[in-house]
């Protein structure tokens, strides 16, 4: 009996053709990913979409809330702020703050983007006029202005004034309101003239005023000065 009559065929052929399919799978996969695990060859398109995704910034997130400062009753500041609020009733001094939390976000966002309508809500009219002339001076210019309030870290009253004179009231009460923006100011051609798309922190004071009494509507508050603190 010959040897090779001993020989399973049926085995041989199938360790053939198992070792003819491992050296196709590598031919395949080792042309994607080498033994290291870096990749040899350019991403599946669904790949390289996720991965431009994950890479990409996120969009900044708004800080939860502002902090409120307010000046103990016994201190100069609360003695005034006391005042205040026994000529103008429903005065409270955090009330006031989150009144000028709201105004700080609607008049900067208004600026940006030239909202004269807006701005007079809030403005007292000299700070209106400069406002104004300050946003024709831009688009005469053809410039743009881009800003972003990404958080407001604190407000604080660091002074207040109070006067009655011939059955007229006056107050006025000074804010200082730190923030953190993106803000950036474009040429015409669409290049940064002052500003940059890092976000950063501003210190600004703003002075509302207020009058009331007689031959005067009730008391409101207005923006009368900005600048930075």
């Amino acid at each position: 009996m010959s040897v090779l009559s001993n020989i399973p065929y049926d085995i041989v052929i199938f360790a053939l053709l198992t070792l003819v399919l491992v050296w196709r799978l590598r031919a395949v996969l080792g042309r994607r990913v080498d033994v290291g695990g870096q990749s040899a060859g350019p991403l599946p398109v669904s790949l390289r979409q996720d991965r431009r995704e994950d890479s990409a910034t996120p969009p900044p997130v708004e800080e939860p809330g502002a902090r409120l400062d307010i000046p103990q009753p016994g201190t100069r500041v609360g003695q005034i702020l006391t005042e205040i609020a026994g000529a103008q009733p429903g005065f409270k001094p955090d009330s006031f703050l989150q009144n000028a939390q709201k105004a700080f976000r609607d008049v900067v966002t208004a600026f940006a983007m030239g909202d004269r309508a807006k701005l007079q809500v809030y403005l007292t009219p000299g700070a209106y006029a400069g406002f104004e002339a300050a946003i024709t001076e831009r688009e005469e210019a053809k410039q743009q202005q881009r800003t972003e309030i990404v958080g407001i870290n604190s407000l604080a009253i660091v002074d207040a004034f109070f006067t009655r004179f011939e059955g007229c009231e006056k107050a006025r009460i000074d804010v200082q309101i730190v923030s953190r923006q993106i803000s950036i100011l474009n040429d015409a051609g669409g290049q940064p003239l002052v500003g940059t798309e890092s976000v950063t922190e501003f210190s600004d004071l703003w002075q509302f005023e207020s009058e009331g009494g007689r031959d005067l509507p009730p008391s409101s508050w207005h923006l009368a000065a900005a600048r930075a603190a």
